[in-house]
């Protein structure tokens, strides 16, 4: 059987999803891309906030409770997703996941902070060294 390489994403800054209808037009502007995976950044939410999930099969967050930052990655349920790790950090900047889809593969989402973001970028990518390899997908805004 013939492996798909073709795996579509959408990676995008949200600027805020707190009103109700930009989460709308955020989703059905994602709905539209039709990506596999999805990562979006600043979503600015809380874990009970999130509505843009219903259609996504495993959604996975990184957020903080003042409603700062945030990034996310939604799997959609076109592929077969199966989670081995997660990793993030506290102030929801960013996101790893590692997981076995015929291989093992690590989508990582980063938003780095406007102050100090090559050297931000550069110390997770240090941090998280071991964890990564050549199956790695790294999006964000950096």
């Amino acid at each position: 059987m013939a492996t798909n390489t073709y795996l579509p994403i959408s990676t995008l800054n949200v600027n805020r999803l707190n009103a109700p209808i930009k989460r709308h037009r955020a989703a059905d502007w994602i709905k539209r891309q039709e990506p596999t995976i999805c990562s979006p950044q600043e979503t600015h939410l809380r874990a009970k906030d999130i509505y843009i999930e219903r259609e996504w099969k495993k959604i996975f967050h990184a957020h903080v409770k003042d409603r700062k930052a945030g990034v996310a990655i939604l799997i959609s349920d076109k592929i077969d997703f199966k989670t081995k790790a997660i990793k993030k950090d506290k102030e929801g900047h960013y996101l790893m996941i590692r997981s076995i889809q015929e291989e093992n593969i690590t989508i990582i989402n980063i938003y780095a902070p406007n102050i100090g973001a090559p050297k931000y970028i550069q110390q997770i990518l240090t941090d998280i060294k071991r964890e990564t390899d050549g199956n790695t997908i790294t999006v964000g805004e950096f």
